[in-house]
């Protein structure tokens, strides 16, 4: 027996309400669903309910931070490529549909709103897995981990440390601290980490490091990996900034769904547990 797109629509939307679809909806609706709550997708596949509005859709919506965070995804002789961007387009092929990433978000929270507000199916962006944001959406287990680093002025920083100790400095650090807007370092590790710094948020990374250069603010705070990349590109720069790595910190990144969206979790987990690539 067949459905139309109508009839298919009309039971997810049922099934994702939480209502009985055998009882509300039309005897021939009623049949292409299972007392487990699976619809039956115009592929003929038994689906869950979040599934099944991807492939109604025609598309997967993922949603990236607009600007380039290579390796991670960054635009490279006109096209979109990075990690995320073979994960979101990898993760596409096992739903069958074609991929849509969304860009237009301007910070990693806005990426997170994105697929909190159901404009997007999946976060995919670098995305830091933090306790505020576990409270409106779902994340995978992590698919990498990063330590948390410090990047200091040096001049800025002996003159604030007084030539105490670097450690106790920083355990106490009240200095100013440099971090991106709305990003996890801003409104989740550096109150956390460093409660009594004076945090300076910056729009981009790079003018946070703009800022550590010029000696506008004494340290910077990010993962590891990316100080690290900064400095790899311009090694010249060690003559001005020390890194200090935190060893005992963690940035695990992970991708973000809806926090209804338990099967597209279990896709994405399960995804990550088997790819080629980690």
């Amino acid at each position: 027996m067949t459905i139309d797109r109508r009839q298919f629509a009309c039971a997810i939307l049922l099934a994702g309400a939480g209502a009985s679809v055998r009882a509300a909806a039309p005897a021939s609706a009623a049949m292409q669903s299972l007392p487990s709550g699976l619809i039956k997708a115009p592929d003929g596949s038994w689906v869950a309910p979040d599934i099944a509005r991807v492939m109604q859709r025609g598309e997967l919506v993922v949603a990236m931070l607009g600007s380039d965070s290579p390796p991670f995804f960054h635009v490279k002789d006109g096209k979109l490529v990075g990690t995320d961007v073979r994960m979101a387009q990898q993760l596409a092929a096992e739903l069958k549909v074609p991929l849509r990433i969304d860009r237009a978000p301007g910070s990693f929270d806005e990426v997170i709103g994105r697929v909190a507000s159901g404009r997007a199916d999946m976060g995919i962006s670098k995305l830091s897995r933090t306790l505020g944001r576990a409270q409106s959406v779902r994340f995978t287990e992590p698919y990498l981990r990063l330590k948390h680093a410090l990047m200091l002025n040096r001049v800025e920083f002996a003159r604030f440390s007084h030539r105490r100790k670097i450690e106790d400095v920083l355990r106490d650090y009240r200095g100013t601290l440099g971090v991106i807007a709305n990003s996890s370092f801003a409104t989740n590790y550096a109150p956390r980490n460093f409660p009594a710094a004076k945090l300076v948020t910056f729009p981009t990374w790079e003018l946070v490091v703009e800022a550590v250069i010029n000696g506008k603010v004494v340290a910077a705070y990010r993962d590891e990996l990316e100080i690290r990349r900064m400095l790899a590109a311009d090694p010249g720069l060690a003559l001005k900034l020390r890194i200090v790595a935190i060893k005992d910190l963690e940035d695990t990144l992970g991708i973000a769904v809806g926090y209804r969206d338990e099967a597209l979790l279990a896709l994405a987990n399960q995804y990550l547990v088997q790819a080629a690539e980690k």
